[in-house]
């Protein structure tokens, strides 16, 4: 009996043999393959030609998309300049019709554009944001509530001038300690952020407040346009950041822009004030207040400020986030969009800020004067809502 020590040498032997017959066996296909290969090597070359050539048709796209921002950018930043330096020519040149003409045809498209915005702005899920912004629509709906009836009280209830500054007063300390709580629960969802400086912020423009309170609203309203300008550059830093520079240099031409227009006023000829829409449009630049600065200047400069305000909003925001913010495409809203948003109120929302505007116009054509009243009496709703917003820049 053979033991496992004299098998397996044969079968060693057997399986080199069969190894090589199987190498034998290859060297044809081998042989056989080599032509295919070298046939190959062109085609190979060829593939890394086109990918080459793709490479460059690539860069070359990027370079003309490059050139296509860079501009786009330029075209922006000249719009930008033009739009300003011929609003301050209209406000030197013509600033009581100027303010009627931009009050009637663009006051409303305005709020309604700044709702289409905020409405956008809002997330699809409040989540930690709900204290947020139900303290932000109490305060809005209420300060503005507030303030309709503080414009007329006075005159229904013959309060005197001390009754007046007290009322105003209060109003607006009610609005900083509003926007103070604001910065609070701000601070609360984002700890990272330094907000430690609102509270003597707010304690000290509390203090102007009873110092000058009707100083303090017509500080509000020429800071307010000012305020748009600050939206749109945080729009452009989200979706046009190539824009941003060219816009940030037309904004250095604010001033030099101001200046000149206050030069030209302090020139020119005292305003015609005699009809009722001349009192209106001088008393809401706050002719009434600073009865030593000329009422030329004084609305010159509101309807220089309100004109790149209404720019801001209706043409400036809306290009630069492209087509979302256009008032035909509410599908790129959050609250629409999402499953668990809100579409059927949304889309009655936007129709009913529609259906305001159209009415406002209509109530223009009818009353000029009082319908002026009474729209910068309600505009201080939107003033009001842009504060929780800017909070969430």
């Amino acid at each position: 009996m053979q033991s496992t020590a004299d098998i397996a040498p044969p079968l060693k032997r057997r399986g080199a043999r069969a190894g090589a017959l199987g190498a034998e066996a290859r060297g044809p296909h081998a042989e056989a393959r080599g032509p295919h290969a070298e046939a190959r090597g062109p085609h190979v070359e060829a593939r890394s030609h086109d990918a080459e050539a793709r490479g460059t048709h690539a860069e070359a796209r990027g370079l003309g998309a490059e050139a296509r921002g860079a501009g786009s950018a330029r075209a922006f930043g000249a719009a930008c300049a033009g739009v300003l330096v011929g609003a301050a020519a209209l406000a030197g040149l013509a600033p009581l019709w100027l303010s009627v003409a931009t009050v009637f045809l663009f006051a409303g498209p305005h709020n309604y554009a700044e709702l289409r915005y905020f409405i956008t702005r809002l997330p699809a899920r409040l989540g930690r944001s709900r204290g947020f912004f139900a303290l932000a629509a109490a305060g809005v709906l209420g300060l503005t509530a507030a303030y309709a009836a503080l414009s007329l009280a006075p005159g229904a209830a013959g309060w005197g001038e001390d009754g007046l500054r007290l009322s105003l007063a209060l109003w607006n300390s009610a609005a900083v300690a509003w926007v103070v709580a604001l910065f609070v629960v701000r601070r609360r969802q984002t700890p990272r952020r330094e907000w430690a400086w609102a509270l003597p912020a707010g304690c000290a423009l509390v203090g102007v407040c009873w110092l000058a309170p009707q100083g303090f609203a017509l500080a509000l309203v020429y800071l307010h346009p000012l305020v748009a300008l600050w939206f749109l550059d945080r729009q452009l830093a989200r979706r046009r950041r190539g824009w941003r520079r060219a816009y940030r240099a037309c904004l250095a031409l604010l001033p030099l822009a101001l200046g000149a227009l206050w030069c030209w006023a302090a020139s020119s000829p005292p305003l015609f004030e005699d009809g009722a829409v001349a009192e209106r449009v001088v008393g809401h630049a706050g002719a009434g207040i600073l009865t030593g600065v000329s009422p030329r200047l004084l609305v010159s400069t509101h309807v220089f400020l309100e004109t790149l305000h209404y720019g801001v909003w209706l043409v400036g925001v809306p290009l630069s986030a492209g087509t979302g913010l256009l008032p035909w495409r509410a599908a790129g809203v959050p609250l629409v969009a999402h499953r668990r948003g809100w579409p059927r109120l949304i889309r009655a929302l936007l129709a009913a800020g529609a259906f305001a505007v159209v009415l406002l116009w209509l109530c223009f054509l009818a009353d000029y004067a009082t319908t002026r009243d009474v729209y910068f009496t309600l505009a201080t709703a939107h003033v009001l809502a842009e504060a929780p917003f800017l909070l969430r820049q």
